[in-house]
């Protein structure tokens, strides 16, 4: 797209390959940038990390109950118990620790430490506590009853060695890998991170995408509806699937079908878009101003005087291209760079429909790509299902359409989910696939084994 002005490249159809490769073409993954660890959550590690310390860093108990040597306990019984000298307490944290010898044991808590003399821990239901009762419940809080960290208590079952203790190193040694460069970090990575005691991580951050939608007639949800209005879905469904995406979502407010609003409202978002969406205004319509607008996008400065003062921030000259795609719903699209920044801008068509199955099948590969991903997570994934259906579904010739469906992976199955129509928004909140019927099939019989791309 070497042209500083919009082209209509409507002479020809795109196909949906063309189009898509053309997009992440231009796309390229986010500068990496180190961040504290909650900030990371949703961002894809750019460097493999390894542990630096053993998890867990010291032999440590899985158990509340009494740390013992084996050979005191061997035998136990509730009939004939092993009675121990209890010589303290033995807490998560603790820092000096009690050594155990013959016929002694320790209280201690899950998580402590297993002291010196120690070969197992017997839980505080195999004892009494140390009350002299029979089995205890639990342990009796030591702020309660501190001097029951001394006295005896009785032990009713043998221990094997090594019982109830959570072996140095069991989880990951020092040296092994923790997590590798391409992860994306989830509450899960977060913990291990922390657990190993990163506090900050290399990633490339989440794509900050600002969503348009344009329109006189849209009305926000909440407001009342007049003569003619419809509420705006479009920015509410494409900010959330921008979300779901991985991206962190801004969402503009419905803007009127008046180029020089539309094409200000575009250069203030400049300043929060790594990628700008916008939704309608891209057919031929005599009020279709997406158009219009990006014709002349930072073709001056944003004062549009010839001598900016030093308020005025100078934009650079769009490169777009409006084109036909050989699909449905879809067939007008918009996409190219934007301001000083070249940032890439995904102009989409206003039907809902038609929107979000764009949004689909572009917008979300690019977000993906900007996040850093590996190519086989850029796209949703696909699977080969059979039709189930009352009746063929028909398909316009030479367009690739993508139908709502509803997919059941145990029966192997896919059945459509309201018509064709781009407009029937219903329809799509009940879908958690998308049909694909290829550009030379005019009807898929039931029976048909067909791609389906899974949307959940």
């Amino acid at each position: 797209m070497s042209s500083s002005a919009p082209q209509d490249t409507g002479h020809r159809l795109w196909s949906v390959d063309e189009h898509l490769a053309d997009v992440l073409g231009a796309v390229r993954p986010l500068e990496p940038i180190e961040l504290q660890l909650l900030d990371a959550q949703g961002c894809v590690l750019v460097e493999d990390v390894t542990v630096p310390v053993a998890l867990p860093p010291f032999d440590n108990s899985s158990m509340d109950g009494y740390a013992v040597r084996t050979a005191d306990v061997q035998g136990a019984s509730e009939e004939f118990p092993a009675v121990l000298t209890v010589i303290g307490d033995v807490a998560a944290g603790s820092g000096e620790l009690p050594t155990v010898g013959p016929g002694e044991a320790a209280r201690i808590m899950t998580g402590a430490p297993l002291p010196p003399g120690a070969e197992a821990v017997v839980p505080v239901e195999w004892t009494d506590g140390g009350t002299g009762g029979g089995a205890a419940a639990g342990m009796t809080p030591a702020s309660a009853a501190p001097e029951q960290a001394g006295g005896e208590v009785r032990v009713h079952r043998a221990a094997e060695a090594r019982a109830h203790v959570r072996a140095r190193g069991s989880d990951v040694q020092a040296g092994d890998l923790a997590l590798a460069a391409g992860t994306v970090l989830g509450p899960p990575q977060i913990a291990l991170l922390a657990a190993i005691g990163r506090g900050t991580v290399r990633v490339r951050p989440r794509p900050r995408v600002v969503v348009l939608s344009t329109g006189s007639e849209l009305v926000q949800p909440g407001e009342p509806l007049t003569s003619g209005t419809i509420y705006d879905s479009n920015s509410f469904a494409l900010a959330a699937a921008a979300r779901d995406a991985g991206a962190i979502a801004y969402r503009v407010g419905a803007v009127a079908d008046d180029a020089d609003t539309l094409r200000s409202t575009i250069e203030d978002q400049l300043i929060r878009a790594d990628l700008l969406v916008t939704t309608g205004g891209v057919s031929v319509g005599a009020y279709d101003v997406v158009k219009e607008a990006l014709s002349s996008v930072g073709s001056a400065s944003s004062a549009g005087s010839a001598d900016p003062g030093e308020d005025d921030v100078e934009v650079d000259a769009t490169r777009m291209d409006f084109r036909k795609l050989a699909m449905q719903p879809g067939k007008p699209q918009g996409f190219g760079t934007i301001g000083p920044d070249h940032t890439p801008l995904l102009a989409l068509p206003g039907n809902p429909v038609s929107s979000y199955v764009s949004f689909e099948l572009f917008v979300r590969p690019a977000i993906r790509t900007l996040m850093g991903l590996p190519e086989s997570e850029v796209r949703r994934p696909s699977v080969r299902a059979v039709l189930k259906a009352d009746e063929a579904l028909g398909s316009p010739a030479g367009r690739r359409q993508f139908l709502r469906g509803k997919y059941d992976a145990e029966s192997g199955t896919v059945s459509p989910v309201g018509g064709s129509g781009s407009h029937l928004i219903a329809a799509l909140a009940h879908a958690d696939s998308l049909m694909v019927v290829p550009e030379e099939v005019t009807s898929v019989e039931p029976g048909t084994e067909l791609e389906v791309v899974l949307l959940g």
